[in-house]
Order: C-alpha cells, then sequence, then structure tokens
C-alpha cells in the first residue's frame, strides 16, 4: 500500500462534455499521485447528445440521457465546482467564473461544446431557442410539449438548419406531437437548396421520412426576422410557430473571443496533441476545439475518440513527459433518426435505413452511457477477521465515516461528559448545560459565543466553507443574537505552499463573505496540516433581549421547521455513489443559503434550536427536556429533500443515525419518514416553538423569504417525549 502523496499540481477541466467525462472515467481507474483533478460545469448533470433526438421523440427520458458529473467526480476522486467559466487568462493561468470567482491552475482543458443560438438574426434571443446548449433545447421542449397537452399552445414548429441536426430534430420533434395525439406542423426551414451534410442517397432516403413525419421542407428560405407568432422570410412569407428552434451550424461560446487564445472562426486553435496553439499548459477538444492539423466537422465521435489521447498527453504534461498526437479517422457511420425507431446510416456514400439501424445505433448509445452508469468505486473498508467484542454493536462500521455532522458524537456521550464537569464558578456565565451557545453577561448585554467544525462533505472548499460558515451562524441565529466576530480553524491535507496558499484563499475568502453579509467580522484563527481537509468557527453574537433557549417552550405552542430534513442520508449516500447528482446539488444550494433572515422572523418565538447533528428528533427532544413538555410532530408535515425518503427507504443510514436514534426515541415513528427524523442534519433549519395563533403567519412569512418552512406540530403538557401523531 502507497502512502498518500502531497498535492503540488492543479489540472482543471473546464466543462463537462464528453472527452473530459470519459477521462474522468479513466482516471477514477488510473489517478495520478500527487494531482488534484478539478471539473467546472454549469449543472451536476452533462447530457450526452447523441441521445437527444430520441429524448425529443419521447423514446428516452431526461434522465436517461444524463452523465451524472456528482458521481463520476466522487468516481475520480475529483472536486466538482458547479459554476461556469466565464474569462481564462492563459499566460497567468487564471480562470474566472461566473459568480465572480477567481481560479488558479497548472494544467487545464477545455470542453465546453457549442451553442446553435443566432443572435445575429432579430428576434432569436427573446423568441426562439437554440438546439445546443442541450439542457436548455430540452427543457423548452418539455415546456412546450405541456403547453401543446393542455391547449395553451399550438403544435406549431419551425426548424432553421437542414443539416443532420436539424433533420433529426424536426422528425423527432413531429413524432413527439403524434404520441400526443395531434397533428404536427413542422416547418423545416433551409437557406440552401436542398438537405445539407449528406450524400444524394442518404438525401433522398431523408426526403421521404420527412414527408412521413408530416415535415414540410422550406428551401432556399432565408429568415429575417423572428417574432412571437413565428418566422418572416426575406421573400416576404410568414411561417407560424408557436415554437422555434435553431439548428443551423455550430457556434463557438461568445467569452472565447475575449481572451488572447488563438481562434479558427471563434473556435480555439488546437495543435496535433491537443494543446491550445501557443500554450503548453492548456487543452482544448470537442466541439470548442478546431484542430488545425486535421479539420473535421463537429461530430461527438471525434470527442470520443479523443479521450484516451487526451487523457495521456494531460498526465504527460503534469510528469514531464512528451505528448502524442490524435489523429482523428477521415469518415465516420452517420446514423439518424427518423422520428419513429427508425434510422437511415450513411458511411463512405452509400446510405441504409430500416428499424434495425436504430436498435443498433441504440445500443451503441446504451453502450457509451454504460461507462457512466456502473463506475469504478474505491474499495471501501473491510473487517479485520479477528476483532474485539461490541465492534458489530456499533452499526455502520463497514462504511466511510460521513462527513459534516454525520461524523459528529452521539448525545448520550456528550451530555453524560458535560453533566459531570463541574459546575462554572464565574457569575457572568449565564447558560445551561446543553444550551446552543454560551450565555455570558457583558454589562448590561448578553453575549452567545459558540464553535463548531464539520469534516469535508463536498470536495469544493468554497462551497465547504461557506456550508460552514452558515451552520456555524445557526447557534446564534437560534439564540436571537446578532453575530458580532469569527475565528476560523483550517486544516488543510497535505499538499505543496502554492496549493496551500490557493485552498486558503478560496477558504478564507469565502467565509468572509458569508460572515461580512450578516454584519460579523473573521478576526484570526489558526490552521493546520491533516488527512483531509476540516473546518470550523468559533462565533459571538450580541442578544438586545433575552437570548432565546431551549427553556421557554410552552403547552400548545406550535413547532415550526425553516428547513427539510434528509441532509445525512444524502450526503452518506453520495460517499457510496448510491445518490443523483441533482439532488445532491439541490441539496448544497439549500444548505449553503443563511438563516438570518428566518430569524428575524422567528425573533418572539418561545424556545428555538438549530436542528444539526442529533437529528430533528434529538433537537426537539432538547427543546421538551427544557421545557419540562412532551410533543408531537406530524410525519407527513416535515419537509425532506428530495431523493432522502426513497434513499432511507433503501437502507441508506448515517454513521451517527444509530446513536442519534438510541438517544431520542419516538413513539409511532415508523418507515423511511420515521427514520429520517434521526438523521443528522448539516447546517439544517432552525426549530422553533411558537405563539400557535402566529403560526401560520410565521410560516407564510418564511416561505416569502424563500425558505422551505413547515408546520410540523406542537408542544404537549405531557412529560419530556416525543410522539407522532
Amino acid at each position: 500500500m502507497h502512502l498518500p502523496l502531497p498535492l503540488t499540481r492543479d489540472l482543471v477541466l473546464i466543462g463537462g462534455g464528453h472527452t473530459h467525462a470519459l477521462v474522468l472515467r479513466r482516471w477514477a481507474m488510473a489517478p495520478l499521485a500527487g494531482a488534484r483533478v478539478t471539473v467546472i460545469n454549469p449543472a451536476p448533470t452533462a447530457p450526452y447528445t447523441g441521445m437527444l433526438p430520441g429524448h425529443i421523440a419521447g423514446h428516452y427520458s431526461r434522465e436517461d440521457l444524463d452523465i451524472d458529473l456528482v458521481r463520476l467526480a466522487r468516481s475520480a476522486g475529483a472536486r466538482l465546482i458547479l459554476d461556469r467559466v466565464v474569462g481564462l487568462d492563459a499566460v497567468g493561468r487564471v480562470l474566472n467564473l461566473q459568480t465572480g470567482r477567481v481560479l488558479d491552475y497548472d494544467v487545464a482543458s477545455l470542453d465546453i461544446g457549442i451553442t446553435a443560438e443566432m443572435p445575429a438574426i432579430t428576434g432569436f434571443s427573446d423568441h426562439a431557442v437554440g438546439a445546443k446548449p442541450l439542457d436548455v433545447y430540452a427543457s423548452k421542449w418539455r415546456g412546450f410539449l405541456a403547453d401543446v397537452a393542455a391547449g395553451r399552445s399550438q403544435p406549431r414548429v419551425a426548424v432553421i438548419g437542414a443539416g443532420v441536426a436539424g433533420v433529426e430534430l424536426a422528425m423527432a420533434m413531429a413524432h413527439g406531437i403524434t404520441r400526443l395525439g395531434l397533428t404536427p406542423e413542422v416547418h423545416l426551414v433551409e437557406a440552401a437548396g436542398d438537405l445539407t451534410g449528406t450524400g444524394p442517397a442518404t438525401r433522398k432516403r431523408l426526403l421521404r421520412a420527412l414527408v412521413a413525419n408530416g415535415v414540410t421542407l422550406q428551401a432556399d428560405a432565408r429568415v429575417q426576422q423572428i417574432t412571437a407568432q413565428g418566422i418572416a422570410m426575406q421573400d416576404g412569407r410568414f411561417i407560424d410557430a408557436d415554437l422555434v428552434v435553431g439548428a443551423a451550424g455550430a457556434f463557438p461560446q461568445g467569452w472565447l473571443a475575449k481572451t488572447s487564445l488563438q481562434l479558427t472562426d471563434g473556435f480555439v486553435t488546437v495543435d496535433a496533441d491537443l494543446r491550445v496553439a501557443g500554450h503548453d499548459s492548456l487543452f482544448a477538444t470537442g466541439d470548442c476545439a478546431h484542430m488545425a492539423h486535421a479539420p473535421r466537422p463537429k461530430a461527438g465521435v471525434f470527442a470520443v475518440r479523443a479521450a484516451p489521447v487526451l487523457y495521456d498527453n494531460l498526465r504527460a504534461v503534469l510528469t514531464g513527459q512528451p505528448t502524442r498526437p490524435f489523429r482523428p479517422q477521415r469518415d465516420y457511420l452517420k446514423l439518424i433518426s427518423l422520428g419513429a425507431k427508425s434510422a437511415v446510416a450513411e458511411k463512405f456514400g452509400l446510405a441504409f435505413s430500416g428499424r434495425w439501424l436504430w436498435q443498433w445505433k441504440d445500443r451503441i448509445d446504451q453502450s457509451f452511457m454504460d461507462q457512466f452508469r456502473t463506475l469504478p468505486v474505491m474499495a471501501g473498508p473491510t473487517l479485520p477477521q479477528t476483532r474485539a467484542l461490541g465492534v458489530e454493536a456499533l452499526g455502520a462500521v463497514d462504511q466511510p465515516l460521513c462527513g459534516g455532522c454525520g461524523s459528529k458524537l452521539g448525545a448520550e456521550a456528550l451530555y453524560s461528559v458535560l453533566h459531570r464537569l463541574p459546575a462554572p464558578q464565574r457569575p457572568d456565565i449565564l447558560s445551561k448545560p446543553g444550551d446552543d451557545a454560551a450565555i455570558l453577561a457583558m454589562g448590561g448585554a448578553s453575549q452567545v459565543i459558540t464553535t463548531d467544525h464539520l469534516r469535508a462533505f463536498t470536495s469544493d472548499p468554497v462551497l465547504m466553507a461557506r456550508i460552514t460558515a452558515i451552520h456555524a451562524l445557526g447557534d446564534i441565529w437560534a439564540m436571537g443574537a446578532a453575530p458580532q466576530v469569527a475565528t476560523a480553524t483550517v486544516i488543510l491535507p497535505p499538499m505543496s505552499p502554492d496549493l496551500q496558499t490557493r485552498m486558503m484563499d478560496e477558504v478564507m475568502q469565502a467565509a468572509s463573505a458569508v460572515f461580512r453579509a450578516t454584519g460579523a467580522e473573521i478576526v484570526g484563527g489558526h490552521s493546520t496540516t491533516g488527512a483531509e481537509l476540516t473546518l470550523g468557527f468559533t462565533v459571538t453574537g450580541l442578544c438586545e433581549g433575552p437570548p432565546i433557549t431551549h427553556a421557554g417552550a410552552k403547552a400548545g405552542d406550535a413547532l415550526i421547521l425553516t428547513r427539510p430534513i434528509g441532509s445525512g442520508t444524502l450526503l452518506a449516500a453520495e460517499m457510496q455513489m448510491r445518490a443523483d447528482g441533482r439532488h445532491i446539488a439541490a441539496l448544497l444550494a439549500r444548505m449553503a443559503m443563511p438563516q438570518g433572515d428566518a430569524a428575524q422572523v422567528l425573533r418572539d418565538a418561545h424556545a428555538m434550536t438549530d436542528v444539526t447533528g442529533f437529528g430533528l428528533a434529538g433537537h426537539l427532544l432538547a427543546i421538551c427536556r427544557a421545557s419540562g413538555l412532551g410533543a408531537y410532530v406530524r410525519l407527513a408535515d416535515i419537509p425532506v429533500y428530495d431523493g432522502a425518503e426513497d434513499l432511507a427507504a433503501a437502507g441508506i443510514r448515517s454513521t451517527a443515525y444509530a446513536a442519534n436514534s438510541a438517544a431520542a426515541p419516538v413513539t409511532g415513528a415508523s418507515g423511511a419518514r420515521g427514520a429520517l427524523l434521526h438523521d443528522p442534519q448539516t447546517a439544517g433549519g432552525l426549530l422553533a416553538a411558537v405563539d400557535p395563533d402566529q403560526a401560520d403567519s410565521i410560516v407564510a412569512a418564511l416561505r416569502a423569504l424563500g425558505h422551505e418552512a413547515a408546520l410540523i406540530g406542537s408542544m404537549t403538557a405531557e412529560a419530556p417525549a416525543i410522539r407522532c401523531k
């Protein structure tokens, strides 16, 4: 077994295109020690364009097209940043992201695809959609189909461009409308006199297929303007259309023109080894690249075949070895869908058609996607054959230790230790054991102080810093205090001084922005090196009035929760590569939302806490015990993160689940939702006991601010315990 080496080089993959996805899969099987891989993509999934016509026609679901970049990055040991690159300094090796973030790199590669948007056509940006980016077009199509099915729109479509893509999509959309039981009216608009991009034999078959699908070819037609009603042509004709799709060629991403990179017709010029001309540390591949040594049309087959070469050359540059050239094939098989499950094939000028060709294409596409449905998984921990008594009783010892609050100690252990400590002798300490934060008398005011730290559960240090800061602020907000100052504790994994500086700067800038937005400031802290990224903050806050504690709840109070539960289950599943990347992205986005405004709405709460490591049941039981009351909750009314309930039903549990369940039993809780009551939360919601007469208006105010707040139960005049009703 090799010892892990310090990280010394940053490799950044810009975009989640097909080539980069295949490179990541290869990296998962054979990573390069000492290299930190980062993937930057605006979405947690990357669509496979080869199956787009089948999706539009209704043969595939949207999920069938998606490469889950969250799972892929986990498999490859890469960090995933959900953002978009909008600027690049190839000399300084600096990337500018859409959110304002700046990222340094040592070696980078571009695979950002193309766009089919046509801003040069008047009205296109307002009234049409490009066939690429795929996700935008696919979403627009689903909305259009829903409107057509509901009678809000007419089944009228116009496609600009009669190349292979335009022909496929025109027939696919016609078929998709036919599946609704309606008669489509689809026009294929082409400035040339015939279909383009295929040979004569193939064109004949495609023209017959267009007629069979009810698609009208408008040849020698030049677009003058697009309106909300359709397309105005230069010859005075008008084509009525409720949806206009642009498929007339490939256009480069606009921001590339603002860089100093060598471009050919707007595309990044690359040498034979796929390095950007004039820049030894920058590569480009896929549709965004122009291969000066072997120009080829924009086709996914070249991107797929470039992946092994790009993988080898990235490793070569990172290790100081020579690169090798990419030699793309001169011709390739074209498989063109015909709306229904039939296709035309063309190669070497020959054409064939039939249902068997669609089945063949489907097998090829499914084979490609299967590479990302079954990913290489690092071997998990194994139990020694001989072990001490009691190991099995601890529960999830055969799964990786969870990050975030899923790694924290159980409530019973902490409570027993705290109650054995000597009682505070200082008269300015007003808090009791178990309060969310210590309460200190400061003249005529009250100051609260708390500390928290988290093992990393996301590989993006900026997102991790933001969530950790919000998590630490939870105790301050829960006590009704205004954040004041914070000190940081940062543990970085072993890495070179340059990478240490990069990561520390990312962490501190992100955390500082969170605290400053609340009126607080970071005033110092401590750093060290450890096995993994771990972040923590000690935070103080000032209370204008008496702090809100666990002890003020009254019988009949309504219980309000400001945020869904299930983060521990989702994060545990993500570590096991069993979570949906879309659900993880939505979860992290919610966790990164501050709750200071929610705390203001709840400033008159009788009792309040933030739901974190002990789970909803554990934190509610703390209010019950401190207030001398019972509580009931309505399982059906508790908000749950997307995907969490299904994962819980499948048996996914955080490593803290067993201790939480034992410490806070809930009478009447069962099933997946019952299990989620004990799920440890990170940056969880505020749980407040409020006057029942004000509960509805409070929930409405919280929802108006964007919080997924819910009324989940009540406090009862019973012994401290929780039951479901």
